[in-house]
């Protein structure tokens, strides 16, 4: 057996959910000092390789350490995305099942490539990463239902496009104006003309609010060998494990893929 750890690594470099607090660290005790190190930190929960649960958008949603244990561990695919989506370019689940197939209760990771703009990427790039990645298209929450998915996940900062987040709506409104150049290239991209058919009011956070109430959950920022290509578009084992966060709307977790030898 052989394992790939799908993480992307935490420290307070690491790019943050825009307006969230970041990850912060310090030393509260030293060898010399105290004769042991240990660490304080301080950070939201949706930086770094994250799970969201349902909790996060719905009020009395199942929390993390109320997950089943089956769900976060067993039989999935990392589906190689790649060479077809790009900036803002949205995914669909025919996309999906042309490379591999994916069967009922699945957990299902999309490998898009955007890992490589993270902060320990290959090519580090905040804006890129957090303004214009892939998103998921209006037919993926059907079709994830349809499949009995509980877990999915991206190696984006979010499972939504852009247009469907703050990033493309409000972010930056009156100062930066990032939503303003986030909707100007989804225009050009799209043609002004298909803007509210394909981002309409109704799916703001999309998959968020559309999915969780039927615990239908994912896993955000996935990377490290998540573009090997010996586990792409394969039927292989995966597991997701976050600590057992009692009361937690989302969780850091650790994602690994296991192949047979």
């Amino acid at each position: 057996m052989k394992l790939y750890d799908l993480s992307q690594p935490l420290n307070q470099d690491a790019p943050f959910w825009p307006y969230y607090p970041p990850f912060e660290v310090k030393y509260i005790k030293r060898k010399a000092e105290h004769g042991v190190n240990a660490q304080y930190i301080q950070t939201s929960n949706h930086m770094g390789t994250h799970l969201d649960a349902p909790r996060h958008f719905v009020t009395g949603g199942m929390t993390i350490d109320e997950i089943p244990l089956e769900w976060l561990y067993g039989p999935g695919v990392i589906v190689d995305l790649s060479d077809e989506v790009g900036e803002l370019d949205l995914y669909t689940p025919e996309m999906i099942e042309k490379r591999v197939e994916v069967r009922n209760g699945d957990m299902l990771l999309l490998h898009t490539g955007w890992h490589r703009y993270a902060q320990f990427g290959e090519s580090p790039d905040e804006e890129k990463y957090i303004h214009r990645h892939p998103g998921a298209h209006r037919d993926m929450v059907q079709w994830l239902l349809d499949k009995k998915i509980h877990i999915w996940g991206v190696d984006c900062i979010s499972t939504d496009h852009p247009m469907d987040l703050p990033i493309g709506r409000f972010l930056g409104k009156g100062m930066h104006g990032h939503c303003d150049k986030v909707r100007e290239m989804c225009e050009k991209k799209f043609g002004k003309e298909n803007m509210d058919d394909l981002f309409p009011e109704s799916d703001y956070q999309m998959t968020h609010n559309q999915l969780f109430p039927h615990n239908c959950m994912h896993i955000e920022n996935l990377g490290g060998d998540i573009d090997k290509p010996e586990i792409l578009n394969k039927r292989i084992t995966l597991g997701c494990f976050p600590w057992k966060f009692k009361g937690g709307e989302a969780a850091f977790c650790r994602t690994v893929a296991f192949l047979e030898e």
